[in-house]
């Protein structure tokens, strides 16, 4: 992370924390030189979102089994009230009764696998990579270069890959319910009408809201948690700052304070991050079951 023997900067340490353990597709380390590269992987990222998903689906599967008629316990009475949330959103968006078998349970996946996810975020900033270190270093690698980030939303990678599924499920759905022809038709001729001239610039239209709502839908979820973890790593540096100077010695009380505030804030932020994205996964599946 720094030169060895020397403590990392403010710069160093946020660098530091902000790179992913990246790896190509055989598994071995690399380093990502540019914004895209399909070569690469942020194997932390998947790791995480694949292990937090099935805690989940524990977690509901747990709910189910214990599932009892009469009144219920706590477990139970709240994963209710979030299925029926979830169900009432469901039968607002989407009309088609049929689709909703599978896109109901969809969202129900998709607000608690992100705000899972999200709550991450939660985590004291250097608990699970100061681990990874120790473990890294055990098996005779460089400590320095042991790079771990925990949240797989402040990943764009991670965001865009679940919009971009919403976007094949909206194509899915497009074509299922209009028929290929009747969605072709609906990609030339809408929203300026059916006059041949207008064709190509309808078509562009089209692209152009699929790719904006793919994107930003990503983007929101991506920005905002990307955010929230930076602003945990400068609270987090409010305590280090202490040990660097006698002047500091108030600087760990502030720490705290503002530490309690953001994470209490961040609650907030990541329920209504994942509350957003099931909304909007919704809102665009059930524009896919309507004409325009």
């Amino acid at each position: 992370m720094a030169a060895e023997g020397h403590a990392p900067t403010a710069s160093e340490y946020i660098v530091h924390h902000l790179q992913h353990w990246q790896v190509d597709w055989s598994l071995k380390p690399v380093v990502q030189s540019a914004i895209v590269d399909f070569n690469v992987i942020n194997l932390d990222s998947v790791l995480y979102a694949l292990i937090i998903g099935a805690l989940g689906c524990f977690v509901l599967w747990l709910a189910a089994r214990k599932a009892t008629p009469g009144v219920p316990g706590r477990f139970q009475a709240a994963v209710e009230i979030l299925v029926e949330m979830v169900d009432n959103q469901a039968k607002a968006n989407i009309h088609n009764a049929a689709s909703r078998k599978f896109i109901a349970p969809l969202a129900l996946t998709v607000f608690v696998w992100i705000f899972l996810l999200n709550a991450m975020d939660m985590l004291p900033v250097d608990l699970l990579p100061a681990v990874w270190t120790q473990v890294y270093s055990a098996m005779g690698h460089d400590p320095h270069h042991a790079y771990m980030r925990v949240v797989p939303t402040a990943d764009l990678s991670t965001t865009l890959g679940l919009s971009t599924s919403v976007l094949l499920l909206c194509l899915f759905y497009s074509v299922k319910v209009k028929g290929l022809g009747g969605w072709g038709h609906e990609l030339i001729t809408a929203p300026f009408g059916a006059h041949p001239l207008l064709w190509p610039i309808n078509l562009l239209m089209q692209v152009i809201e699929y790719l904006a709502k793919t994107v930003s839908h990503g983007m929101r979820l991506f920005g905002n948690m990307y955010a929230g973890e930076l602003v945990f790593m400068l609270i987090a540096l409010m305590g280090g700052a202490m040990a660097a100077s006698f002047s500091g010695v108030m600087l760990p009380i502030g720490h705290i304070i503002a530490g309690t505030v953001w994470a209490i804030f961040h609650i907030l932020v990541i329920t209504l991050q994942a509350f957003i994205f099931m909304m909007l996964t919704l809102i665009y599946l059930g524009q896919a079951h309507e004409a325009h």
